[in-house]
């Protein structure tokens, strides 16, 4: 079987969750003899082999332009996939839902993974928010397929659109700590801190959570991991309560994953606060690396945490942020005992392995169509 790939930045480029997903998917599908084709980003790629671990890459120019680089990558991936030998097409992202009409115009058995709301996030307003909305409903209308990663999302998207979905979750690798000097970087103990990792957002709701946090009693540091490919207001105001508030450290991007990971191992607490999306890679790593969690009580949260089996839930206020950092503050046994379980909540749903079994079951059945 030949699958194409469109709708990422391109392999083995990682920058966010639908590269890292692409990256965990395709290298599995190629030791089971699935054929691979992965459609770059041409301007992300100052060196363009067309074979990397066995996944063929075509590199494809695009508008660069924050609003229309994706789209139009996708839509010229998309044509030329269509004309390709690939039996299955697969799209990520919702926003590439229109582009179904190209290749049901070949007869081309496509399958999409829309991924979250994001016409609810802040980011997008007026008319970006209407466009993903009414691309989510395209999605719907023209492919054979269509894969949501949590049952939740499952539920939205049969109350909005009416359309029935596969869901088949983001994965997590289980990985224990061997580096812990990797954290001195930053003058860091051992459950001496708290942790937030990703991108300076709106929707990841980090104001909230610093906020809460500087309020809080605790002596313990917040590690803030991550930034934004940009300068904007929202990450600038944030980093400045650095100078203000000696427990903030802001780290920036860390590429090394095995430095992320220790992060995660040592942290006393991982504070999670993403909102629009569906399963979310970084839970999945949190859980994997053994981090006692606590996260903004959203139903897609729950889901991942298996409605607080796994971890504990905040309001979307900086009130409750402080209040429950100020409960597990002095609760180290219940904080270790957190850490001890958590890797448990990577059942078979998370769990590359299975997850790559299911998308070539959904490949097969369109196939057969």
């Amino acid at each position: 079987m030949r699958v194409a790939i469109i709708g990422t930045r391109g392999y083995p480029y990682v920058y966010s969750g639908y590269e890292t997903f692409i990256k965990e998917l395709v290298e599995r599908l190629v030791k089971k003899d699935v054929e691979v084709v992965v459609y770059c980003h041409r301007n992300l790629f100052s060196k363009r082999p067309k074979n990397v671990n066995g996944v063929k890459l075509v590199y494809i120019p695009t508008i660069e332009t924050k609003a229309l680089s994706q789209l139009v990558h996708s839509s010229l991936s998309m044509i030329h996939a269509s004309f390709s030998k690939a039996d299955v097409i697969f799209a990520v992202n919702s926003a590439n839902g229109p582009f179904g009409m190209i290749s049901r115009l070949f007869g081309k058995p496509t399958a999409i993974n829309v991924d979250g709301l994001e016409w609810l996030r802040p980011k997008w307003k007026g008319l970006g928010a209407a466009y993903f909305k009414w691309a989510s409903r395209q999605a719907t209308k023209w492919y054979d397929a269509i894969i949501n990663d949590a049952d939740e999302m499952r539920r939205i998207y049969l109350d909005l659109f009416g359309r029935d979905s596969e869901v088949i979750a983001y994965g997590g690798n289980i990985k224990y700590s061997t580096q812990p000097d990797l954290i001195n970087e930053w003058g860091l103990t051992a459950h001496e801190y708290y942790l937030i990792v990703g991108r300076f957002i709106p929707d990841n709701n980090w104001g909230i959570m610093i906020e809460g946090f500087r309020k809080s009693r605790t002596k313990r540091k917040l590690v803030i991991v991550g930034d934004v490919p940009y300068k904007d207001d929202y990450s600038a105001n944030l980093k400045k309560l650095a100078e203000i508030d000696d427990r903030l450290v802001f780290t920036g991007l860390v590429r090394n994953r095995d430095t992320v990971a220790e992060l995660f191992h040592n942290a006393y607490v991982y504070m999670h606060g993403h909102e629009f999306g569906g399963t979310n890679p970084t839970m999945l790593e949190a859980l994997s690396f053994g981090s006692a969690i606590i996260a903004l009580d959203t139903a897609f949260n729950r889901e991942v945490l298996q409605n607080g089996k796994y971890g504990q839930f905040f309001d979307k206020d900086e009130e409750s942020v402080c209040s429950l950092i100020n409960d597990v503050d002095n609760e180290k046994d219940l904080v270790l005992g957190m850490k001890d379980v958590s890797r448990e909540g990577i059942t078979d749903k998370y769990n590359w392995d299975c997850i790559t079994d299911k998308y070539i079951q959904v490949f097969q059945e369109i196939c057969k169509n």
